[in-house]
C-alpha cells in the first residue's frame, strides 16, 4: 500500500496521479502499486511540484511496517530516532 500527500501542486499534477491512485480527500492518494510505479510517481511529483511540497508512506518490512520520504518544504519533518521514524514540526 502506499500513501501520498501533496500540498500546493498543479491541478493536472493531481489528476495524474487519480489515474493509479484514489483521491479519498484533496491531495491525499491511497492505492496498492508496484514498487516500480511507486518510485515512478515519487520521481514525477518531485519534478512537477512548483513549490509545493510531497509526502509518501510505503508498506515496508520495518519495525514500524513502513517507510516514509518527503520533498518540498512542509511544516512538518520526519526524523529518525534510533530506526524509529517521528514526526517533528517545524
Amino acid at each position: 500500500m502506499v500513501v501520498m500527500i501533496l500540498e500546493r501542486v498543479p491541478e493536472s499534477l493531481r489528476g495524474e496521479l487519480a489515474r493509479w491512485l484514489i483521491e479519498p480527500h484533496p491531495g491525499v492518494f491511497v492505492g496498492d502499486v508496484s514498487a516500480m510505479v511507486r518510485d515512478r510517481l515519487w520521481e514525477k511529483c518531485c519534478r512537477r511540484l512548483a513549490g509545493g511540497a510531497a509526502l509518501q508512506v510505503w508498506s515496508s518490512n520495518t519495525e514500524q511496517g513502513f517507510e516514509v520520504r518527503t520533498w518540498g518544504a512542509t511544516r512538518r519533518e520526519i526524523v529518525d530516532l534510533e530506526g524509529l521514524r517521528l514526526v517533528r514540526l517545524r
